[in-house]
């Protein structure tokens, strides 16, 4: 962690600048996504770690082919939109 706080400045649209020090030390890079948390003076942001979703649907489709699971396009959006639709046909 830094040695020395360094002071940042909401700007008119809210936004904050990290400071560089800081950036670098947490390997922090544009379009890096954060929650954020607040409570009284206090502001917490946390590095949101998102899935890699390609390699996701590679382990369903293994997941599918060893069980020799076969679903066409058309099953995979009329499921799709059931589930969003809440009536899933196959509960």
């Amino acid at each position: 962690m830094a040695q020395e706080p360094e002071v940042a400045t909401v700007s008119e649209k809210g936004q904050i600048v990290i400071p560089q020090s800081l950036r670098k030390e947490l390997g922090i890079k544009p379009r890096m996504k954060f929650v954020v948390f607040g409570r009284g003076d206090t502001v917490i942001m946390k590095r949101l770690e998102l899935p890699d979703v390609r390699k996701e649907w590679e382990k369903i489709f293994k997941v599918m082919d060893k069980k020799g699971l076969k679903l066409s396009e058309r099953e995979v959006l009329d499921e799709v939109t059931a589930v969003r639709r809440g009536s899933r046909r196959n509960k």
